[in-house]
């Protein structure tokens, strides 16, 4: 979960309003939405600490740095992938006959 703060959000709100090449970004009802900020804090924690387990966790990365979420998500995609040990798959045809093949033609 890429989690943004609350000042977070609204200078990225008041950034849309004020460039008009970002009005397309901008959702009036997302002014309502940020009345039920608290509502919503809670509603993420039950959500969270109901579902994530050792075998599928949930990762909320403070995201108020794009930078930073963007390398912290990457980091979390690298350890998953180092810890599925995965491997390049087998040949499924004779490598050497066709190197032969190939210095022949």
């Amino acid at each position: 979960m890429l989690h943004i703060g609350a000042d977070e959000q609204k200078e990225r709100l008041g950034e849309r309003l004020e460039r008009p090449d970002k009005h397309w970004k901008f959702n009036v009802g997302d002014l309502d939405e940020r009345a039920l900020w608290p509502a919503y804090q809670e509603a993420y924690q039950v959500a969270i600490e109901r579902t994530s387990t050792t075998h599928a966790p949930w990762h909320v990365v403070p995201a108020n740095s794009k930078s930073y979420a963007r390398i912290a998500v990457q980091q979390l995609l690298i350890d998953a992938m180092l810890r599925m040990k995965l491997e390049w798959p087998a040949a499924d045809f004779d490598v050497a006959a066709a190197k032969k093949r190939l210095a022949q033609s």
